[in-house]
Formats: C-alpha cells, structure tokens, sequence
C-alpha cells in the first residue's frame, strides 16, 4: 500500500513538474513574468510577501496561471484545508485537493499558507467534534480529536506548508470575551492555547497565526490584545496576528489599522493582513436592526453593468492610503494577501447577498484596475528592508 502511494505521489509530482514548466512558458508569453515591472510581487520585494487565497481547483483554470505567478508569491488554499473539508466524518482524512493545491505551489516556487486547523464556528466545524454519542463532549475529549487532527493535518505537510491559521475566529464580536462555540463553552480560552501548542509541536519550524476579523476595531482589539497577552503568558507559541481586511469602500479605519500595527510592534508580534479586499457595495446595512433591511438589500445589485470610474476611482485611492500606511510598518507586516485572484472570483459575489461585485485589483477579464496603479505606485515607493526574507522567523521570545 505504501508503495502504491509513493507511486502516486511521485506521478503527481511529475504532472505538476510539466505543468510548471507550461505554465512558465505561457507567463514568459505574455511578457508578465515574476520579475516584471508591472508585478506586486516584484514591487514588494523586501518589504513584505503578496499572497492570494485561490479557488481549491487551481489546476482547473490555466486561464488564470500567468496572472497568478506574475503577482503573487504566496498561496492560501480557500477552502480544502478547513476542519470540515479535511474531516467531515471523524477518523476519514480527504487530502486530494489539499495535496494537489500543495503540489501545484512548491512546483511553482509559491509558498503554502495552510487555513485553518481550528475555527472557532460551530456552523464551521464538524457537528462531531463537540459530541459523544447523545452527550456533549468533555473538554478532554474535545482536546483529544484537536491534537489528533492538527497531528495530522499539519504534520501530513510539515516542511512544505510553513505557515498556518492555526485558530480562526474565535473572538467574540459583541460584549463577550470568546465566540460562543463548542470549543469555548467546553474549554474556554485553553483550547486557544493548545491549538497553538498542537501545531508547534506537529511542526516546531511553522509560523503560527491567529487569524480574525475586525480585530482592529476598538472593542474587539482589547480583547484581542488580551488574548496576545494570555497567550504569551503561557508560552503559547504565537507568532503573528492576522488582520483580514475585509473593507467596505468610503469606511476603512485606518487611524484603527495604524493602532494596530503600532500595538503589534510595541508587543514584538509580527501582522499578516490575510484577506484583503475592498468591497465597493457596503454591506453592514445586512446586519444592522436585527436583518429587517435583507429582503430589501437581496435585490440591490447597483453595478451588474460595470463600475463606475467615480467609484473606481474612490477604491484605487483608498487602496493606495491602505499600501502606504503597510509600507510605513514594513518592519511589522510580514505578508499581504488578497483574498481572490480577480473581481470574478471574489467570495463577495455572492455574500452576504448575490450580487456583481468589484473588490480586487483585476478584473473580471484579469486585467489590472485602477486599483492596482495604485498599490504599485505606493509599493515602489518603498524602500527595501528584507522583511519580506523573515516571515518564517518567530519573534523573539514566542518560540519554543
């Protein structure tokens, strides 16, 4: 059986060996390779890694390969690596499309973000895991399955994937201190702790995050900052926060953005910004006075036409205000990572209602927008400081 499978394994490698090298003749084609001008990638060298969360299928749209290896350097799987697509029954491991995502980017020279091991959602994780038999499972147990699982999902892909979401959101957005979940009902914030404790141990060299939304906004960056504390008081090997930037156009917190950065460096903890985009149709109005404004808003599909220039232009703005203040704390940001490859594929088509929408710095076609102008120009204005060449280092004093 063993043999089989390192047969299979090695027939992979060689498919994605051929296909790298297609795919190299095919970027050289269209004069967009990696050391371009016209490449995030290269603009930011040195000053912090350009990643992109990508579709599981990557091999499914060579369309997309030249945009992809021209700009980027940095992959995050968008769903195969979950707790529920990896172990949707306990004990049953589905690793193909996690294993062909990770043969596709070290084939390609790309680094792997593995997202996420543990999500702190119980509408995200397997209704299993927080159950035994009829019962609720006990915190013990509920530790047990997460070691079982990090043991094997991260150490399946120890060396190759060298940086992890290790837990997700698990911070609470109203007045409490945790998300309510099974894993902070049965365990409050130790589950926290030994997720992070689990991955190190699966893989002492990965670098560890935790990753969250809106974590710069006031409240929920104090309880953010207490977590960072906790976490240090016990040793727990954390190495970064992520910030995932997920911004409605005319609203980004940028006095908020820069707290946090300047927080984050007085605490000598290194920032991922791991979801960027800039959503050009607000959407807070779906949550606000308890979801009266849905069936309304559920209709509301104002640039199914196209954007407008005045709108695209209010959107490479801010894009580029966002570039320059990550410039200024290069020494803090270790990666930026969009979060979909052009607006075409944007998540934000389709929530939290279906609509077309603009977010990225490409175009439906992959074509660069306004918006990625802008983030050149200020890319290009920084200075190189071989940030970029530390993401993998711990900071000092969270390693163990």
């Amino acid at each position: 059986m063993k043999a089989n499978t390192s047969i299979g394994q090695a027939r992979l490698r060689s498919h994605w060996a051929v296909m790298a090298a297609t795919i190299a003749v095919a970027v050289s084609a269209t004069g967009a390779e990696p050391g371009s001008v016209r490449s995030l990638r290269a603009a930011a060298e040195g000053t912090f890694l350009i990643g992109v969360g990508l579709s599981d299928h990557i091999s499914a749209r060579p369309q997309d390969w030249p945009l992809l290896l021209s700009q980027f350097n940095c992959l995050t799987p968008e769903n195969s690596l979950k707790p529920d697509p990896v172990q949707r029954v306990e004990g049953q491991f589905r690793f193909s499309q996690p294993d062909a995502f990770v043969d596709f980017a070290t084939s390609n020279h790309l680094q792997v973000v593995g997202h996420c091991l543990v999500w702190a959602k119980d509408d995200r994780t397997p209704a299993w895991f927080y159950r035994d038999g009829t019962n609720v499972a006990s915190a013990k147990l509920l530790m047990a399955r997460m070691k079982t699982h990090i043991d094997t999902v991260a150490g399946r892909y120890r060396g190759r994937i060298a940086v992890w979401d290790v837990v997700n959101e698990a911070l609470d957005d109203g007045t409490n201190y945790l998300r309510s979940s099974g894993w902070s009902r049965a365990c409050g914030e130790e589950f926290i702790v030994k997720a992070f404790e689990f991955a190190h141990a699966a893989d002492p060299q990965a670098f560890l995050i935790y990753n969250d939304y809106n974590n710069e906004l006031r409240d929920k960056h104090a309880k953010l900052i207490r977590l960072v504390r906790s976490l240090r008081e016990r040793k727990a090997p954390l190495h970064a926060i992520g910030l995932q930037g997920h911004y409605e156009i005319d609203r980004i917190p940028f006095a908020d953005i820069e707290a946090t950065l300047v927080t984050m460096r007085e605490l000598g903890l290194k920032v991922v910004v791991s979801e960027l985009d800039i959503d050009v149709i607000p959407r807070g109005r779906w949550w606000a006075d308890g979801g009266k404004h849905r069936e309304d808003l559920s209709k509301l599909n104002p640039y199914a036409d196209g954007c407008p220039p005045e709108i695209l232009q209010r959107q490479a703005e801010q894009y580029g205000r966002l570039f320059r203040l990550f410039r200024k704390y290069s020494d803090v940001i270790a990666r930026v990572s969009f979060w979909n490859l052009h607006d075409g594929q944007s998540w934000l088509n389709g929530f939290p209602w279906r609509r077309v929408n603009h977010p990225l710095l490409f175009d439906r076609a992959g074509r660069p927008k306004r918006a990625f102008d802008a983030v050149m120009a200020a890319l290009q204005q920084a200075p190189p400081t071989g940030q970029a060449k530390r993401l993998l280092e711990p900071s000092a004093g969270n390693d163990r």
